[in-house]
């Protein structure tokens, strides 16, 4: 587990709004002047009209009015006319939006002048409203990032108004969202210009960390002015610019830890002040450089102690919240030290008594802040093997999983079992999650004992004994079922439960049951009573699910004992409709009987086959016959998903020259399921569901479908012409990948692509056409690849063949991650075609083909994923750009060595905003990583450096 930030870093000042903000719009121009008058008018319909399409209509305007050059100056005018506080908070919006997106509009020579307008507007209507002061604050922040010429903003806006009381309020607000849009994602100023910002910002702390301390001393009654201080000192914080001498030193340190010992401190200035705590925890965690802060915050944190126990004996719960991230993210960043140096210096272990205080809270939630510290003490612990420091660790995990039990008790009165909804379901989950994780430090077997002895004092109260059902359930995997004789008392425990018991206690017995599959699997003589116990739950409405669920686990676990007990699953696989529980309940019912059916004789498994199939397309040719349902299902979805269960989880022995046993019964499904497309040919979901069961059917038996590519291919086609569902695409991909390599198909499946591609292009080249398909971008692709992988020679010579290139080049920049591996899967693919199998004998032909394409469009490929990298793909997508620069790099190094050159100069040299972008040594060096990188990876890291200069 990675370091998790406990800290609730309150942004809402930034989102906030007197109403409803218009809607964005598309990059569209306003035809025609706009008056000031009619913008107004505008802005009154969205917050006054009274029916919401007259709202919607003037949002819809109002989004195009913020995107048209009239915006400037209309918002400048609404600000200085102040007519009302709706009309300026919407100019004030404005402002902020077009500095964020259209900074590019302005001429350098207005920069100047915007800046003080916006100072004059902050000046004027600074008692108007505080969401007006942010919008206007967060405008004059962007500014002072992306205006370059602004030199030392800090100095400046603190030389004008840090003497004058009255501008106090918005110069903290300017101060404090400053730092925060350094790394907006909002503002396009490339890695140079921030780094720039940055070391200006870092160069006036001081200043700030001066003026901060001086309005502490000045206006220390004042809780709205100490609130906004302790907001913009963490701001400064989180950025990671401060020395930490600077806050060591500073008297605003001592102020936070006196608020927060102060028991009249009121809650929204606790809560700021536990925030900025967190941050100064979180910013000296592995800084050397920073002991002294660290001693002194732990001191400070330590000294909270006694006020957290007032905090529980008053039942101020938001208090305790603050005070347990506080002990929590002072733990988290003392680990390494409390680990290797533990009762010592920054190693007390007092730390790890604070947040157990806290982790024995009545109320769970203060409980769960602290779980992300237990995940990575287990973790490093783990990695440690060190049983000597496991040892001293113990006592604290053992106090631990005692609370974790208590805490994991549902109330007395609760009735039934816990919905899944419910935020205590979810508690619960993280509880067994992290038990799963601290067991082997404290020994699953010990801790089983201690539940087990719980267990057989027989409490009173049916929470305590649910409650350990339900902790057992998470330990008994780490449990060897051989050794621990209790396992056998606890299940028949389970199974004898008289039926009065309360549900959430045979619930959770349900559930333990299911855990116990490989010591049932080695226990055989408690299988049929457990069977029976359970099957009997699936009939109980409440317990339905669980009991199905179970079943499932146990006939993975038990797949060969069980194959005694098949009939009876069968008789359960017969009644599903009967049975009060999930589509997804049936369907992990149906993969569990499956799982044992492939354990019994060939005969066996086809007759079952044939039979549980044939319950399924019967129940379908109602549906198709007949608009009277009869009982059952009226969507024809579940019994496709059935089928496709039953195909996706069937495998039998095929004897060497004689046909598939279940082509038979894939032949005389293939009708029914035909006839359901036909008939929901317009509904998406449908086509999905029928796609996916086909798909299964074909995997199942492989080369043994090849009866259905006909009539499959046809009337896919057929029905594509008219409703281009994605999942026609996939399927082709799944023919292709069983047929593509045998040459009696290969014509009849590109004819399948060729008729696939021309309504695909057609949809595609519609406005917006690859951002609002993606799954048809994703599924294309995935087809063409197949192809490639398949039948290389065939595509590249095909006509269509160009146009998916074309596509393909449109599509580098998608910034969907499905739609866009999808396409550099294929370009790699494509590329890579020309350097295997050299032994074959169409390797010159592959590699002329492959060259002959690169020959056209290589370069602009190369131009295409630079670009898209820079200024289009997340971080995150690169590594699939970096493979397929690897392939060309492979393939042609000197030819690719000048296209990556071309395309690295045709890079702007400045962004639109007028901020620098990569230097010409920085281009040098990029292009000279990419070259001598060793593996797509490294190109992969280089290019995620390298694209940060553009965004």
């Amino acid at each position: 587990s990675g370091r998790s930030r406990v800290i609730r870093r309150r942004r809402w000042r930034r989102r906030r709004a007197a109403a409803p903000a218009p809607a964005r719009m598309e990059d569209r121009r306003m035809e025609g002047e706009v008056s000031l008058d009619s913008v107004y008018q505008a802005v009154q319909a969205l917050y006054h009209h009274p029916e919401p399409q007259g709202k919607e209509r003037a949002s819809a305007w109002l989004g195009e009015f913020q995107k048209s050059m009239f915006s400037w100056q209309i918002s400048d005018q609404l600000l200085r006319l102040q007519r009302d506080i709706e009309s300026c908070y919407f100019a004030a919006q404005t402002m902020k939006m077009k500095i964020q997106y259209s900074f590019y509009e302005l001429p350098p020579e207005m920069h100047s002048s915007l800046r003080d307008s916006l100072l004059t507007h902050l000046e004027s209507l600074k008692d108007l409203s505080q969401a007006i002061v942010t919008q206007l604050a967060l405008a004059v922040a962007d500014l002072a990032i992306q205006m370059t010429s602004w030199k030392s903003c800090v100095q400046m806006l603190i030389e004008k108004y840090g003497n004058d009381e009255s501008a106090l309020p918005f110069l903290l607000e300017i101060l404090t969202v400053l730092p925060e849009e350094v790394h907006s994602r909002s503002l396009r100023v490339g890695t140079n210009r921030r780094t720039e910002v940055i070391e200006d910002l870092a160069y006036h702390a001081s200043l700030v960390i001066g003026l901060l301390t001086a309005y502490m001393e000045r206006c220390s009654h004042d809780e709205k002015l100490v609130v906004k201080v302790f907001r913009c000192l963490m701001s400064w914080i989180n950025l990671g610019i401060l020395h930490t001498d600077h806050i060591a030193n500073s008297q605003l340190l001592v102020a936070l830890f006196q608020v927060l010992r102060h028991n009249q401190t009121s809650s929204n200035l606790h809560e700021v002040a536990s925030d900025c705590v967190c941050a100064a925890l979180y910013a000296v965690e592995g800084l050397q450089e920073s002991l002294r802060l660290a001693l002194q915050l732990q001191e400070g944190v330590m000294a909270l102690e006694e006020a957290y126990h007032n905090a529980v004996a008053c039942e101020d719960m938001d208090k305790a919240l603050n005070y347990c991230r506080i002990f929590t993210e002072l733990a988290e960043t003392l680990l390494e030290m409390v680990i290797r140096s533990p009762g010592q210096g920054l190693g007390d272990l007092k730390t790890l008594n604070l947040i157990l205080n806290c982790v024995g809270h009545e109320q769970y939630e203060v409980a769960e802040i602290t779980f992300n510290f237990w995940y990575r003490l287990a973790e490093t612990l783990h990695k440690l093997k060190d049983p000597s420091v496991n040892q001293i660790f113990r006592p604290y995990f053992q106090r631990l999983t005692q609370s974790l039990t208590f805490h994991s008790q549902m109330d007395p009165d609760h009735e039934g079992v816990l919905d899944e909804a419910d935020d205590f379901f979810e508690f619960r989950l993280r509880v067994s999650d992290l038990l799963k994780d601290v067991i082997v430090l404290i020994g699953a077997s010990e801790f089983f004992l201690q539940l087990y002895s719980t267990l057989k004092e027989g409490s009173t109260a049916w929470e305590e004994t649910e409650a350990v059902l339900f902790i057992m359930t998470a330990l008994v995997k780490n449990l060897n079922p051989e050794k621990e004789l209790r396992l056998g008392d606890v299940v028949q425990a389970v199974i004898n439960l008289p039926d009065n018991t309360h549900l959430a206690v045979q619930h959770s017995g349900v559930q333990l049951l299911g855990e116990l599959g490989e010591y049932i699997n080695g226990n055989v003589h408690c299988l049929e009573p457990v069977l029976n116990f359970l099957t009997q739950r699936l009939k109980q409405r409440e317990l339905a699910n669980a009991a199905a669920k179970a079943i499932q686990s146990v006939c993975t676990m038990c797949s060969d004992p069980m194959t005694r007990h098949f009939e009876g699953l069968l008789q359960v696989a017969s009644s599903l409709d009967a049975l009060p529980i999930s589509h997804d309940s049936s369907i992990g019912l149906l993969r569990g009987i499956f799982l044992v059916l492939v354990r019994m004789p060939p005969e066996k498994i086809e007759e079952t086959f044939q039979r549980l199939c044939s319950m399924q397309v019967t129940a379908l040719k109602k549906l198709l016959t007949s608009d009277m349902t009869n009982g059952i299902s009226a969507d024809p979805a579940v019994w496709l998903d059935r089928l496709a269960a039953i195909f996706r989880h069937t495998n039998t022995v095929v004897v060497e020259g004689r046909p598939h046993p279940f082509q038979k019964v894939i032949q005389e499904i293939w009708p029914v399921i035909s006839e359901t497309l036909y008939r929901h040919q317009a509904d998406n979901r449908m086509a999905e569901r029928c796609c996916r069961c086909l798909r299964f059917a074909i995997r199942c038996v492989g080369k043994g479908s090849a009866m259905l590519i006909q009539p499959l291919v046809s009337q896919m086609v057929s029905v594509y012409q008219s409703h281009q569902h994605s999942c026609f695409l996939y399927l082709g991909s799944i023919l292709v990948d069983e047929y593509g390599s045998e040459e009696s198909c290969m014509q009849g499946l590109l004819e399948m692509m060729q008729a696939f591609c021309g309504p695909t292009f057609h949809l595609l080249e519609q406005p917006r056409g690859f951002q609002n398909h993606p799954d048809t971008v994703d599924d294309l692709f995935r087809l063409a690849t197949r192809f490639i992988q398949r039948s290389p020679v065939v595509l590249i010579q095909s006509p269509v063949m160009s146009l998916i290139i074309r596509c393909a080049l449109a599509a580098t920049t998608l910034n969907h991650r499905d739609a866009n591996s999808s396409v550099m899967k294929f370009l790699q693919d494509l590329i890579h075609v020309a350097t295997i199998n050299e032994h074959r004998d169409d390797f010159e032909l592959r590699k002329n083909l492959v060259h002959g394409f690169l020959g056209e469009s290589g370069a602009l490929l190369v131009a295409q994923l630079v670009q898209a990298c820079c200024f289009y793909l997340v971080p995150s997508m690169l590594g699939n750009v970096a493979d397929v620069l690897w392939e060309l790099r492979i393939f042609d190094c000197k030819t690719f060595c000048q296209w990556l050159e071309d395309a690295l100069m045709s890079l702007p040299k400045e962004l639109p905003a007028g901020a620098i972008t990569a230097t010409e040594k920085q281009v040098t060096e990029f292009h000279k990583q990419v070259m001598c990188a060793e593996d797509a990876a490294m190109i992969g890291w280089s290019l995620m450096e390298f694209s940060g200069f553009y965004r």
